[in-house]
């Protein structure tokens, strides 16, 4: 189990570099359930975010698929 020192949040910024799509291609693949969700980073704000390494895992499944 994680700690939460090891928890580091991404924001949107840092996702095209990461998975290699731009930002309206992730919310489209969100937004057909084949990205993850982000979450809300305060309760009732604007900001959110995805954990890393939900988006690592993410990845993973993705190559996994290709062999």
């Amino acid at each position: 189990m994680q700690t939460v020192s090891n928890i580091r949040t991404l924001r949107m910024k840092d996702l095209p570099s990461k998975v290699g799509f731009q930002p309206s291609t992730i919310y489209g693949l969100v937004a057909q359930g084949k990205f993850p969700k982000p979450y809300k980073l305060a309760p009732g704000g604007r900001a959110a975010g995805w954990q890393e390494t939900e988006i690592d895992a993410w990845i993973t499944a993705r190559v996994e698929e290709c062999k």
